[in-house]
Formats: C-alpha cells, structure tokens, sequence
C-alpha cells in the first residue's frame, strides 16, 4: 500500500521525466437498458420519476485506463474482458509512446497476470532469458512468479499490484464512480451501439473539461488503535 501511495506522491515528478503512471481496471456488465417508458418530467416539490420497468439490450465490458498525472482517460468497451482483451488494451497504451516507461496500477485478477501478458512485456523489455513452463518452472510457473516478473522495479513497463480487499487504491476506481453517478445511473439507451456512443461522448466530455489530478491524501500508514 506504502509502495501505492509513494507513486502517487512521486507522479508529477515522474510524468515531467516521460514516465507514464496509469490506474487499470475493468468496469464489466455495463448494461444497455431502455426503459419501458419515458420518465415523468420534475416538477415544483417533485424530483423527475423514472420508469421502474425496462428492457435489456445487451451489456459491455469497459478497460480503461486512468492516467494520474492528468486525470485523463482512456478506455474501450468489449463484449468480453478476457486475457486477450486485456492485453490488447495495455498494448494500445504504451503504442502511444512505444519508447517510455509506463507503471501501471491495477488488482490481482488473473487476466492482470496472464502468461501473454508475460511474454509481451518480455519481448516489449528485451528479455530473452527462458521464461520457464506453466506449473512446472520458472516465470510463468504460477500466479505468484508471473506477479512477481511483472512487477520487477527494473523492466520499462511494469505493474503494480493493490492488495487484496484494497481495490479502492486504485484511482480508477473513483472515475467508474463518476461515470456511474454522471451517467449511467438513470440512461435509457435502445442499443448496445447507443450506448457505446453515449459513453465515448461522455469520456471525450470528461477529458476536455472536467480532467484533473485527484488529491491523493492517504499516505499507506499502518492504522493504530
């Protein structure tokens, strides 16, 4: 957690040297629901009431990526959030500046620590030693070895992993609550199309006017009784 919080500390210095710091998350069964009927205007006393029946067109999956030194996002939506998916997404990220160091944030889930993901930032890193055999050696031998490699402090990209119960560490975390609370709260959209479309419009919104830095208070200190 310490090691978490020192990042954010240390994230403006390190975004003027060329360093990227980014949250990861995946925000999944983001539904595209229409209501069954259109709200009832608010009046004087009266709050907007929202029809309570609606119906289901499908729902997405959004990966994205919370860049902490500038509270921008960037993010994509997908019918599944696999290895593959993921992998994909972190590829797009560094494609953008293919020459810099990047320190990604995320939790432990397991496609967060895929033995793809492995051998892509190894050939990404230049690494060339063996890499070892599922379940039986070296780095891709388990979770824990595979955890351990991604994060190695000297590769150009690595992750750094949340502990477990403490996803809220993760910065992303509190923009999937603004999306939520801004948007997706009461939407009626008629389509999975509709609602991709709602979405970017509202992420392309978010970068151009609301973004910024989050103020990061907590310090990874140990709570005493």
């Amino acid at each position: 957690m310490k090691k978490i919080c020192d990042i954010y500390k240390d994230t403006l210095s390190l975004h003027e040297k060329g360093v990227h710091i980014e949250c990861l998350d995946e925000k999944s069964g983001i539904q595209a629901i229409e209501r069954a009927a259109a709200n009832l205007p608010m009046l004087p006393g009266s709050v907007e009431k929202q029809e309570h029946e609606y119906i289901r067109h499908g729902t997405q999956v959004l990966i994205g990526a919370f860049e902490v030194a500038t509270g921008k996002i960037s993010a994509v939506l997908k019918d599944t959030r696999g290895n593959v998916d993921f992998l994909d997404f972190v590829e797009q990220r560094v494609a953008t500046d293919p020459e810099a160091k990047w320190v990604f944030i995320l939790d432990q889930l397991n496609t967060h620590k895929s033995i793809d993901l492995v051998r892509w930032v190894a050939k990404e890193c230049n690494i060339e030693d063996d890499l070892g055999i599922e379940r039986r050696r070296g780095v891709i031998k388990s979770m824990k070895t595979r955890m351990d490699f991604l994060s190695d402090s000297t590769h150009r990209i690595r992750f750094i992993y949340t502990p477990k119960h403490r996803s809220w560490m993760n910065q992303i975390e509190i923009w999937f609550g603004i999306l939520e609370r801004n948007l997706l709260k009461r939407l009626s959209t008629s389509s999975i199309e509709q609602l991709k479309q709602k979405i970017y419009s509202y992420m392309k919104y978010f970068n151009d006017c609301l973004a910024h830095p989050f103020a990061w208070t907590y310090k990874g200190d140990v709570l005493k009784i």
